[in-house]
């Protein structure tokens, strides 16, 4: 893993997308937004990785979807480590 930006897909009024970028913000850890409902093509991406629901967070490692706080605490020591 690095210090890239993640990948976060995203769609408004999400509840989960909400507490991932709030997550994400609070370990500091950079990251582009993309919204699902104004981006056709990356909804056909998300889809055909097999995610049904957002947000779906790519770039570290494998990715994962809805809000997952252990990936994020993982993310926070890989990225501690490689410092």
């Amino acid at each position: 893993m690095n210090d890239e930006p993640l990948t976060v897909y995203s769609k408004a009024g999400c509840v989960q997308c909400t507490a991932t970028l709030r997550a994400l913000d609070a370990a500091g850890i950079a990251y582009r937004v993309v919204d699902l409902a104004g981006d056709p093509v990356a909804l056909e991406h998300v889809k055909e990785a097999g995610f049904l629901q957002a947000p779906v967070v790519e770039g570290a490692g494998d990715p994962w979807s809805g809000f997952r706080p252990d990936r994020i605490d993982e993310l926070v020591k890989s990225r501690a480590r490689e410092r």
